[in-house]
């Protein structure tokens, strides 16, 4: 049995601020957070998929626009992450530290296409 979650879902945006209003508003979620060139977008309910709006100075072909986000329990992050090496992803960057909510390793699957494996930081 895996511990892996669908946490967030990517979306580049050229203006992430006006994109979170509208997806906020088309799906009865709220803007629950913002930080630099991030904007976060709850669901209306507990146990739904949060919305991630990254500012992207361009659409850039051959890049994803979008990418999904996979939670896993606090702790648990780096063994997911080797469980999926070894179903055929690689590891691609590791974020630590830089926001203070979750860590994370950007990850391909085997087509080439990101997504990322996050927790909470351990010990906060």
């Amino acid at each position: 049995m895996t511990a892996l979650t669908v946490a967030s879902v990517n979306v580049d945006s050229l203006d992430p601020e006006r994109l979170a209003a509208f997806w906020a508003a088309a799906t009865g979620g709220s803007i629950t957070g913002k930080h630099e060139d991030f904007v976060f977008v709850s669901p209306p309910e507990e146990g739904g998929v949060m919305l991630f709006f990254q500012r992207v100075d361009r659409k850039e072909p051959g890049r994803n626009t979008l990418h999904l986000d996979f939670g896993v329990p606090e702790g648990e992050r780096e063994s997911e992450v080797r469980r999926l090496e070894g179903l055929g992803a690689e590891r691609q960057w590791e974020v630590v530290g830089e926001v203070p909510w979750v860590d994370w390793t950007t990850m391909t699957d085997p087509e080439g296409n990101l997504f990322c494996v996050g927790s909470k930081p351990e010990g906060k």
